[in-house]
């Protein structure tokens, strides 16, 4: 049972902790350390191997994950727990327009428009050369973009020449996103 009062340490931290981002940026907890939350490639939170039950509590840990270097930690005023992060610590679920902004729906609930602070980025998976779409969440975070919001991203993309290459971009809030190069014969 020493990680659920582990896990109620930081809640309890969290709740007295100031929610402004400035003050977040200041504090310097004395305990540095790790915990068994790992966060799945679905978006899933699990702590030690079991699923989160309660949605309140993902999105109470998820304000306060950061991310320095390829590490996640979860940062309180008093700790700086790090956590397991399989892929992109959210994943928008959703897309749809409004006017000229796209806007994702993430598993937590949050919309994000996509624009200069929030870009869509594609990276191709060189194990399997498929497409790994992400935008950009806050505070250095990404949310994966799901199979179905990439299908849908892509039913909005034109098709645009440069470099006598063909590619795939969608277009929000005035920027420009490349999804990926369209090759001849596909």
């Amino acid at each position: 049972m020493h990680g659920m009062s582990e896990l109620n340490q930081i809640l309890s931290d969290i709740n007295q902790a100031e929610t402004q981002s400035e003050k977040r940026q200041q504090w310097q907890p004395k305990h540095i350390g790790s915990i068994d939350i790992r966060i799945a490639a679905d978006g899933s939170w699990f702590h030690e191997g079991r699923p989160f039950q309660r949605m309140s509590l993902v999105k109470l840990f998820a304000s306060v994950l950061r991310k320095e270097g390829d590490a996640y930690f979860l940062l309180t005023p008093a700790e700086k727990l790090e956590i397991q992060v399989e892929d992109a610590p959210f994943v928008a679920t959703l897309v749809e327009t409004q006017d000229s902004a796209i806007i994702f729906t993430t598993n937590l609930g949050d919309r994000l428009v996509v624009d200069a602070e929030h870009p869509v980025r594609v990276e191709i998976d060189p194990q399997t050369q498929i497409p790994r779409p992400y935008v950009h969440y806050r505070d250095g975070l990404d949310a994966l973009v799901s199979r179905s919001a990439f299908f849908d991203l892509i039913n909005l993309a034109e098709e645009r020449e440069r470099d006598g290459k063909h590619y795939l971009t969608v277009s929000s809030m005035g920027q420009t996103f490349d999804l990926g190069c369209v090759e001849e014969g596909i």
